[in-house]
């Protein structure tokens, strides 16, 4: 036998290879429309969208500090009429900066909101990209409806406890700079507060946590809840407290439902 027979009587394994090297990638995986930067195109990019972010801040802020009266107005609506002193000179006027400056970044918080989504929308995967929306839509509607909830419940029950308190005592004449402080401090934790299931959907989506986890931690939420409670609200009345620890709780619930709703 020559060595070539030799060569053909070895049997090999038949190697199917069909698709070899070809490995399938889910489509959703992708990064669609893929262009390479370099890391100073990045930083020059990084660059021009927080000074596009500043301008709008700057432009929300000296707007709104020329229609501060009606803004500073509407916010002692819930004090139910108590009167407010200026205990030093310019307070007013530096309150007034104040509230200028937190209603300038809310009203330019939707343009800073794109800037940032422009700025990571080009590494974000196909499936990434289906939970972008959701994701804004809900932290933005979520944060208005903390505002909302504050200004409508919380600062009033609060105010009502204070003031009923030592109606029989003392006058009620408040510093107006105390008074925004406490505002402005209650109605921006509250609104951080609610964004309690915006965070669940990331942390579930993500496979970080699943929502039959987050279900058996609801002692802990419950506690948490509490404490959190405590820490955001400025006033120490329980009433107050009580209310921001339902809201946070109802929201935790809440966003265990919608995580289970994606399957997750």
């Amino acid at each position: 036998m020559t060595p070539s027979q030799d060569v053909d009587a070895v049997t090999t394994p038949d190697i199917d290879m069909e698709g070899y090297g070809n490995s399938k990638v889910d489509p959703l995986d992708e990064l669609p429309g893929e262009v390479e930067m370099s890391l100073f195109d990045h930083l020059e990019e990084l660059r021009q969208r927080i000074f596009y972010s500043l301008i709008a801040v700057a432009v929300g802020v000296i707007g709104c500090f020329f229609a501060i009266k009606p803004i500073v107005q509407l916010l002692e609506v819930p004090a139910q009429g108590v009167k407010f002193l200026q205990l030093a000179p310019g307070e007013y006027f530096f309150v007034s900066l104040k509230v200028a400056a937190y209603s300038g970044l809310v009203l330019s918080s939707p343009f800073i909101l794109y800037q940032v989504i422009q700025f990571v929308l080009p590494g974000l995967t196909r499936r990434e990209r289906r939970l972008l929306g959701p994701v804004v839509l809900g932290s933005s509607v979520l944060f208005a409806a903390g505002l909302v909830f504050a200004y409508l419940l919380l600062i009033p029950a609060a105010l009502k406890f204070f003031i009923s308190y030592g109606a029989d005592v003392v006058e009620q004449l408040w510093s107006i700079d105390k008074y925004f402080e406490f505002v402005l401090l209650l109605l921006f934790s509250t609104g951080l507060a609610f964004q309690i299931p915006i965070i669940q959907l990331l942390l579930g989506n993500l496979g970080i946590v699943s929502s039959e986890k987050m279900i058996a931690g609801w002692r802990y939420v419950i506690m948490g809840a509490v404490v959190l409670g405590a820490i955001l609200t400025p006033s120490t009345d329980p009433l107050t407290q009580s209310l921001l620890a339902g809201a946070v709780l109802g929201l935790y619930f809440g966003g265990i439902g919608l995580v289970k709703l994606t399957g997750k």
